[in-house]
């Protein structure tokens, strides 16, 4: 494998918790003076109402590295929403990638020189959950945002696993439709 990291990526889904607080990330991840850090440079400057782009970040003050900026894959049209996004999910995203950098996922001596974009997914129904549980969300966003580092530093899933097991996977959405339960 070449040192050069030009571009990875990954995803992750971890559930399980209360409802509302399953995550999903997709990352990409890739040296800054590549085709990543090109992209996140733009990302950063050309901010979208409703898509606000922001470094993860463990408190107001202290981005992680490597530099990972966070995207918002639905609409963010309430403030409660932006909160929760921009606070408990902002910093489990943060612990994530160092907890990647401790894993030994991300190379510790390349952590100046990689660039991570994430794409969060929060469920919606965290507006309206005045029970939501800020530790368990934060607990499975922090696991899925390493998990996903992981496949992406890995190459998971390998082209092997995926062909051999291609027709045994069905998409659970598919599936919801075929039974016409969605």
């Amino acid at each position: 494998m070449s040192d050069r990291i030009v571009m990875r990526t990954g995803e992750a889904l971890v559930a399980g918790g209360p409802p509302g607080t399953a995550a999903e990330p997709e990352v990409v991840i890739g040296e800054l003076d590549g085709p990543v850090g090109t992209a996140l440079a733009t990302l950063t400057g050309d901010q979208i109402k409703g898509h606000s782009r922001v470094f993860a970040i463990l408190n107001t003050d202290i981005q992680v590295r490597p530099v990972t900026l966070m995207v918002s894959k639905v609409t963010v049209t309430k403030t409660r929403y932006t909160n929760i996004l921009m606070g408990t999910v902002q910093a489990a995203i943060a612990n994530g990638v160092l907890d990647a950098v401790r894993a030994g996922d991300i190379p510790k001596e390349k952590a100046n020189d990689l660039g991570i974009i994430v794409s969060v997914w929060l469920n919606p129904s965290v507006i309206t959950d005045d029970n939501l549980d800020h530790k368990i969300l934060f607990d499975i966003h922090r696991k899925a945002m390493a998990q996903a580092i992981h496949k992406a530093m890995n190459n998971q899933p390998d082209i092997g696993w995926l062909l051999e097991n291609q027709d045994k996977i069905t998409h659970k959405y598919y599936q919801l439709g075929l039974d016409g339960k969605i």
